[in-house]
């Protein structure tokens, strides 16, 4: 691979801004892309991807390069040569890369290869409690499976086409894709491609989901005509699934605190073809009152850490507090608490997490059942990164009596 000194300047004004700025890693490798029109879909692939591996191996860089964590100009091009080194690229003859020690870099490499916390690019905090909630062995192989590139995956809109459909609409463009075994509505990329640009996308064929996501919406049991709360909708991924699996038969009330991702749930309905979703804004205790014992099911899909899609959100275990997860786990245990008040009797909830920490997903189940006999436990599932290949998450079914 050949080094293009305007795409690296991309890529180093890029993590300018994540590194110092605290910009998120999604939206500036937007922006980034829209810089020069004249760029193909290799150099958008180049930036895009060279953008995400630096953060998502920023310790690891940071330590070989001896930068300390000072992120100036200088030690970023440190950090970006010691990139291009470990891929085997050769160095052009830039003043950047002036001296840079490239059998130091290799040799370090070696050095830190018995240290997990460093050359899994992870905060000591988060290894040590990954070790204190999984045990060693599951641990290492998990967090190993989280650095991996995330695969690109397609959920079918079964309302307005099949996933054979779907297969053929794509190779007819070009995208190859492939069928994953026990995910029914799941096409996976052959290649990364921008899936948005596509006339399947603009006329809601699909919707882009890990192949672990999608499990939640089938998890929860749904029919068509039932009454359904998903009380943690966001812009609303498994709402829209949910509505597939109910046939657009039935109601569907699609909840959040965030009014704006509310509004980017009801464009997404109008794409979709989605006829049974109602939005509502948590605003007040008044609105929970309301719906109280009212549903057949309840989706809590509810917040978390999020460390089961460090994948996909590399920058995120740069932002990650031990506080923030403290905090979370009493969030999670009071929505439980207050979002099962709305299912009716014989009625069913599904409580689920994209974290693999068992304090965040069956621990919050054990305390719930110990305070709400009126609920019994069904089932649960946990889909493990490193044996799926896919999102790490976390789901249980429970039945009121």
């Amino acid at each position: 691979m050949r080094l293009h000194r305007n795409l690296v300047n991309a890529v180093i004004e890029s993590l300018k801004l994540i590194y110092n700025e605290g910009e998120y890693a999604d939206k500036v490798v937007e922006k980034a892309l829209k810089r020069d029109k004249r760029w193909g879909a290799r150099d958008r692939k180049f930036i895009a991807e060279t953008i995400y591996e630096m953060v998502r191996w920023k310790r690891l860089y940071n330590e070989i390069a001896g930068t300390k964590w000072h992120y100036s100009p200088e030690n970023i091009w440190k950090n970006f040569a010691v990139w291009a080194v470990l891929k085997g690229i050769e160095l052009p003859d830039w003043k950047q890369f002036e001296g840079v020690p490239v059998r130091r870099i290799k040799g370090k490499y070696d050095e830190f290869r018995n240290e997990r916390a460093i050359i899994e690019s992870i905060p000591d905090w988060l290894d040590e409690l990954g070790v204190a909630e999984l045990g060693e062995d599951t641990w290492s192989k998990e967090i190993a499976a989280l650095n991996k590139q995330a695969a690109v995956i397609l959920r079918v809109n079964t309302l307005k086409t099949t996933l054979e459909g779907l297969q053929k609409n794509l190779a007819n463009i070009g995208l190859e894709t492939e069928r994953i075994e026990g995910h029914p509505y799941a096409l996976k990329l052959v290649e990364r491609a921008n899936v948005f640009k596509t006339d399947a996308f603009k006329y809601g064929l699909f919707e882009v989901q890990d192949a672990s996501s999608q499990l939640v919406a089938e998890f929860l049991d749904v029919a068509p005509g039932m009454r359904v709360i998903d009380t943690c909708a966001g812009a609303g991924g498994k709402t829209l699934h949910l509505a597939a699996l109910m046939e657009n038969k039935g109601q569907i009330i699609a909840t959040d605190i965030y009014e704006s991702k509310l509004k980017k749930l009801k464009k997404r309905t109008r794409r979709n073809g989605v006829h049974n979703v109602t939005t509502k804004v948590i605003d007040s205790g008044k609105v929970i009152k309301k719906l109280k014992n009212s549903a057949d099911r309840v989706l809590i899909d509810a917040p978390c850490s999020g460390i089961g899609v460090l994948k996909r959100n590399p920058d995120s275990k740069w932002k990650l507090q031990p506080e923030f997860i403290d905090n979370i786990k009493k969030t999670q245990a009071e929505i439980l608490q207050n979002y099962a008040q709305l299912v009716k009797k014989g009625g069913k909830l599904v409580y689920a997490t994209c974290s693999i920490l068992p304090s965040e997903n069956e621990n919050q189940i054990q305390s719930f059942l110990v305070n709400n006999p009126d609920y019994k436990f069904i089932k649960e599932r946990k889909v493990s990164v490193s044996e799926s290949g896919f999102d790490g998450f976390y789901m249980a079914l429970l039945e009121r009596k």
